[in-house]
């Protein structure tokens, strides 16, 4: 049995290495697809928002579209692939005693490397399109860190109940579907009728992004508003993860 934290991080870092190795072997392209995949986003909603349906109000489209889709696509997927983890290493829960919290942590993290590669991209054209660095961007990793102990809460919940109920996972992609409309990607919150506004105050991926818009687009800090409503879905997420998990955990054996 792995006792110490050393042997914890150990595999933490092995699952993060083997999904990564994974992911990009025998790939001609390798790294770049997780760079082309938000780049077509943006080219096929660009066009489809401002020559067919002719919405020139948003000032720098596509930069405005791209800021939203990174931070998005990164959740989804961390989701996704979070929910199938145990039953992914179904093998590994079953012959070594460990922190089984520790899968579902992994594949998240995982899916932090590339979200950080297309976050430097864009910063990178954030830069070379005029728009500068400001001071406000040292908010970024507050943002986007609490992003990510959210979708750590997510994954540890949805893996637990996916090994119970096997059909978890397909709830989990239809409800990445409807997130994709009820986040301000492709729209702006100024957009949105005043009556619907209720369901973005305490969405944290609206949070996220509207956040991220505010620090790259406008050089100003998130509203304080913002960032408490997104700490304490982000944080309760995480407490509800564990519990669900860690209640659920001692059963696995039974359904792998």
């Amino acid at each position: 049995m792995l006792r110490t934290s050393h042997d914890h991080l150990y595999i933490l870092y092995n699952l993060i290495a083997k999904d990564f190795k994974i992911r990009y072997r025998n790939m001609s392209l390798g790294i770049f697809w997780s760079l082309l995949n938000p780049i077509i986003m943006v080219t096929v909603l660009t066009f489809v928002f401002t020559r067919i349906f002719n919405n020139p109000a948003i000032h720098s489209y596509p930069l405005f579209l791209l800021i939203g889709l990174i931070p998005f696509n990164f959740f989804t997927l961390a989701w996704a692939s979070g929910t199938n983890s145990i039953l992914d290493n179904a093998a590994l829960v079953k012959k070594v005693r460990f922190h089984r919290e520790v899968i579902p942590i992994s594949v998240v993290l995982g899916n932090v490397i590339h979200f950080l590669i297309q976050m430097v991209l864009l910063m990178g054209l954030m830069v070379f399109v005029g728009q500068g660095v400001n001071r406000y961007w040292l908010w970024l990793p507050v943002v986007l860190g609490l992003e990510i102990v959210f979708a750590c809460g997510m994954a540890l919940a949805f893996s637990a109940l996916d090994v119970y109920y096997r059909d978890t996972r397909y709830v989990v992609e239809s409800a990445n579907l409807v997130l994709f409309w009820l986040v301000p990607i492709f729209y702006s919150l100024d957009q949105v009728p005043r009556e619907f506004t209720i369901l973005y105050q305490f969405n944290p991926l609206a949070a996220v992004v509207l956040a991220c818009r505010r620090i790259f687009l406008d050089s100003m800090p998130p509203p304080e508003s913002l960032l408490r409503n997104l700490t304490l879905v982000s944080v309760s997420a995480l407490a509800a993860g564990l519990v669900i998990f860690g209640q659920m955990k001692k059963r696995f054996a039974d359904y792998l």
